[in-house]
């Protein structure tokens, strides 16, 4: 992510998952600290652990299925549903007043609209009969919304949305645009769930990051989505809320393995160090002196990576991590996929806004490996700074830092 003197702003928030439709739905879920239970969600899911946390059926969008003649998927329909909700809380419905010409659009998925596709091969029902793209959901979100910028789908698994919230501030940044909307999106993917009970990475219960007794992840569904806005643009047209400031970013690459971490996590920690230097070189030098408040990890709730981001967040934060608190967006929602990133952000952002860290899903007896601060009870937050971490398979690894509109 480039540098720049250009305040990359929060201005509008939404969000759809298994908790419900909306950000508020997510924040009173965030603090009732009970997840939605996991449901089957096809009988034709003939694998060991065939669940995951689906958005409840009356929440599901009701807008049109189709877009210039070419089907909409779950996925899609997530993304545009999420994307009105940000839109309108930013003040820019229809983008009136604004140059389309200037907005852009950067949404994340790992499997797209692959359910079109799937329930076709399976001899089910489906809306189309025809050809239809994989990965139309950032053009999906544009057409629905008019932007005439640059329109980005990133699809690098479960660290996409991490990107494409970098993208979009290194869009604002470079001057290529003023406003961009930009998340992440995940539906129920019969393929996705398949192969990850082949690797053994399903958790028959629930998602339970840094648990001793924790067997793998469980999916989610939902689409998380932010409005980024230069400061600039922000003032000249009078947004009525700033929620955060995106403030930092760093990637890396493992280049290790295509599903597994490299298990020293030095790219996990150089991430993570470039993301806090890009912030405030004082940031990374001491996080905790610097403003630091929390931290939400990665954390799928399989058994290396846990162990791997714990002791890179030791290494990274050194004498403040015992006293850094960790907030676990899957033990409540499940992974998300190409859209966790972005929930990621989004809690953060919503943690910052209201000064109030959430407390944890209870996830029992925490692995004696994996030796971080899960608090169950809310904790105010007044620090500045949050650092939000995203990685996937391929080693691809995002750390944002953002900070509070205030601050």
């Amino acid at each position: 992510m480039s540098g720049g003197a250009t305040d990359v702003l929060v201005t509008g928030l939404g969000a759809l998952s298994c908790l419900g439709s909306g950000t508020e739905a997510l924040w009173r879920g965030m603090h009732t600290a009970r997840s939605a239970p996991a449901k089957v969600p096809d009988p034709l899911a003939h694998m060991d652990h065939p669940h995951m946390y689906l958005v409840p059926e009356a929440d599901l969008p009701t807008g049109p299925e189709e877009q210039d003649g070419l089907p909409l998927g779950r996925g899609s329909q997530f993304a545009i549903a999420a994307a009105r909700e940000a839109v309108d809380s930013a003040g820019l419905t229809g983008l009136a007043g604004v140059d389309p010409r200037r907005v852009a659009v950067s949404i994340s998925s790992g499997m797209g609209d692959s359910d079109l596709h799937e329930r076709r091969r399976a001899g089910e029902p489906a809306n189309h009969d025809g050809w239809a793209p994989a990965f139309p959901v950032a053009s999906a979100v544009g057409g629905w919304l008019g932007a005439q910028g640059p329109n980005t789908s990133l699809t690098n698994a479960c660290a996409a949305s991490g990107y494409a919230l970098s993208v979009a501030a290194d869009l604002i940044r470079s001057g290529e645009a003023d406003v961009v909307v930009a998340g992440g999106t995940e539906a129920y993917s019969r393929v996705a769930l398949a192969c990850f009970n082949r690797l053994g990475a399903i958790d028959p219960e629930r998602c339970r990051p840094f648990a001793a007794d924790r067997r793998g992840t469980i999916f989610g569904e939902g689409a998380a989505v932010l409005v980024l806005e230069s400061a600039a643009h922000a003032r000249e047209r009078g947004a009525k809320t700033v929620y955060a400031r995106l403030a930092g970013a760093g990637w890396s690459c493992d280049a290790h393995h295509a599903t597994a971490p490299e298990p020293g996590g030095q790219q996990i920690e150089r991430a993570m160090r470039e993301a806090l230097r890009e912030t405030d070189p004082a940031l990374e030098a001491a996080p905790g002196a610097g403003g630091l408040g929390f931290v939400v990890p990665h954390g799928t709730g399989t058994e290396l990576n846990d162990v791997v981001e714990a002791r890179a967040l030791a290494g990274v934060l050194g004498e403040a991590a015992p006293r850094t608190p960790l907030y676990s967006v899957k033990a409540l929602l499940g992974h998300t996929g190409g859209a966790a990133g972005a929930f990621a952000a989004l809690a953060a952002v919503l943690v910052l806004h209201h000064r109030t860290l959430p407390p944890n899903v209870p996830v029992g007896r925490q692995d004696p490996g994996c030796e971080v601060p899960l608090p169950t009870a809310p904790t105010p937050m007044t620090a500045p700074y949050g650092l939000v971490n995203a990685y996937a398979f391929g080693g691809n690894n995002v750390s944002l830092v953002l900070r509070g509109a205030g601050a």
